[in-house]
């Protein structure tokens, strides 16, 4: 990804939701799948539903590549979501998503928290971005970065 790309957030509507379940599946299915997790239609329009308030839609190069949904409450921000079209996926559209938002959350002084399936690969990216796990329930590992907690980027990003 050249530093010129950069991506674009803007609120997701109804209109979206077509994307947003495509997205989900494409994204998710298969680690939904190993997991275990229903893969059913009500529940995947379920998940993309909740909290969609606060869903953002990631819009490079002119068109949609992901969701990114973060919901900030007092004293915490939670990645509710975070979603990338799997043909832009190793790239480093999720570390600059989630790298921007950790230097909000430092300048705030607010802890930021996530779920990752426990299968899925991105639980490394988490971790180089200093989110530490502080929990597990039987699909998930709940993780959690503090405010100002070091984190490394990827050589060459």
């Amino acid at each position: 990804m050249s530093p010129d790309d950069t991506p674009v957030l803007r609120p997701a509507s109804e209109d979206d939701l077509p994307f947003l379940l495509a997205l989900r599946r494409a994204a998710m299915g298969p680690h939904l799948r190993r997991a275990g997790a229903p893969l059913d239609e009500a529940s995947m329009l379920a998940r993309v539903r909740h909290r969609f308030e606060d869903a953002r839609i990631v819009w490079l190069g002119g068109r949609r590549a992901g969701l990114f949904k973060v919901t900030r409450e007092p004293g915490r921000w939670h990645v509710a979501q975070i979603q990338i079209d799997p043909s832009l996926q190793g790239r480093g559209l999720g570390r600059r998503l989630l790298s921007g938002l950790l230097d909000e959350a430092d300048a705030q002084g607010v802890p930021v928290t996530l779920s990752v399936l426990k299968d899925n690969p991105a639980r490394r990216l988490y971790e180089s971005l200093g989110f530490a796990i502080v929990g597990a329930g039987a699909l998930e590992y709940d993780m959690r970065r503090e405010p100002g907690r070091r984190f490394f980027s990827a050589p060459g990003e």
